[in-house]
């Protein structure tokens, strides 16, 4: 029987994908959930598995081509019968046995012949890694037997190998910066000559999609600022004794995403989204929150997230900025979202336009506290000030919306009071 291996579902926020390294040719055996390729996406990396034993008939997509959710790239044929092929150790085992006959051996034999017990004991860990994995490690002089595998029966993935090499690339950061620092200037003060490097299959899908996102929306940015005296003044005074309970720091953010639910339940446009030639809204309240990392931000989502609570709303976002940093997140946590958020404020932005994540209308868009002065109540003072940036589809959502939803996250985050009390 023909089993068809297809590109696992993508999130509404990746419509492309772009094959990697085979790791099996046609004509060889493979194992049921032997992974069979890397698909590569401007988020994140998906393993590639065989759903059945069989031998690889065909491949229909190549390394470097592009592909898009469900699309066949390969073929198994099951009706194939593959080799058995001795158990690890069995033939070590039998050695002896055909020895007995033999010449006795010298009475220290025994320790010199004896295998390396903590060799044998670690041989299963690169037994557990595909050809890429290793010369991925190879390259990078990294000895995949001290790494713990994270994939499936305890597989060393890419991201294992990953995760090691950026570790000790850190460690040796600051010396390897000053030399690559003076190795660059003293090329651009002698030779003074520009640098091409094309642009990535990876690269080349973001930009196009970015420009699809504009073309395809009528985006318009509407702004606002935010007094954060009295949310930092909550924070502080609560936060040793939140992380205490709760194990999780308090973060800003979980006070904007119980703002903006707040403000969505009164503007249920913001939640809503074009399909074809209808709005559609939406009930539930699930918030992506922007992430970033080595590859570009990712938007995994907090479902249900008017249902959570505070450490909850935190305990999710710490959690996925974990995984998808470690490139472990699932594809299906980025689906779905039906508002966004985005802290450019992490990165010293003091202000910018956020650009809308399709098939949502709107995104929340954070930016740095900075003091400034302010008049209040008659009186110049100093103020932790935060610009707040809404970008929105005006097909669908109008400006007075648009103005209202934001006002409003400002005002319950300048009395987060109003958070208990959700008026």
């Amino acid at each position: 029987m023909k089993v068809d291996i297809t590109v696992p579902e993508l999130a509404e926020s990746i419509t492309e994908a772009v094959i990697g390294e085979w790791l099996k040719k046609p004509g060889e055996w493979i194992e049921d959930g032997e992974q069979l390729v890397d698909i590569e996406t401007d988020k994140v990396i998906l393993e590639v598995t065989a759903p059945q034993r069989g031998e690889l008939a065909s491949i229909s997509k190549q390394t470097g081509e592009q592909v898009q959710s469900n699309e066949v790239i390969a073929v198994i044929d099951t009706s194939k019968k593959g080799r058995k092929t001795a158990a690890p150790g069995k033939e070590q085992k039998e050695k002896p046995a055909t020895q007995k006959n033999s010449e006795p051996e010298p009475a220290d034999a025994e320790n010199k012949a004896a295998p390396d017990s903590s060799a044998s004991a670690e041989e299963p860990v690169p037994s557990k890694t595909s050809p890429a994995v290793r010369k991925l490690a190879e390259d990078h002089g990294v000895d995949v037997q001290s790494i713990k595998g994270t994939g499936k029966d305890g597989r060393i993935t890419k991201q294992d190998v990953q995760a090691r090499i950026e570790k000790d690339r850190d460690e040796t950061a600051p010396a390897a910066d000053m030399r690559v620092s003076l190795q660059e200037e003293t090329e651009v003060t002698e030779t003074r000559k520009d640098r091409r490097v094309p642009m990535t299959n990876l690269r080349k899908t973001i930009a196009r999609r970015l420009v699809q996102a504009q073309q395809q929306s009528a985006m318009l940015t509407t702004f606002n600022e935010v007094n954060m005296t009295n949310i930092k003044g909550l924070r502080n005074k609560y936060k040793e004794e939140f992380e205490k309970k709760h194990s999780v720091k308090l973060g800003f953010m979980s006070f904007f995403i119980k703002a903006s639910i707040e403000a969505l339940k009164e503007f249920s446009i913001i939640n809503a989204s074009i399909e074809d030639e209808d709005i559609v809204y939406h009930d539930n309240f699930d918030i992506g929150v922007a992430v970033s990392t080595e590859r570009g931000l990712v938007v995994p989502v907090i479902r249900e997230a008017d249902q959570l609570r505070f450490a909850e709303i935190e305990r999710s976002i710490a959690d996925f900025a974990s995984r998808a940093r470690n490139g472990k997140i699932r594809i299906e946590e980025l689906s779905g979202g039906t508002f966004t958020i985005t802290n450019g404020g992490i990165f010293g932005s003091m202000m910018s336009t956020p650009i809308i994540n399709p098939p949502q209308s709107a995104i929340l868009g954070m930016h740095t506290i900075m003091d400034r002065p302010i008049v209040q109540d008659g009186e110049i003072r100093i103020a932790p000030m935060m610009y707040l940036a809404l970008s929105y589809d005006h097909r669908i959502i109008d400006g007075k919306d648009a103005v209202q939803f934001l006002v409003r996250i400002k005002e319950t985050i300048e009395d987060p009071a109003r958070l208990l009390l959700q008026a």
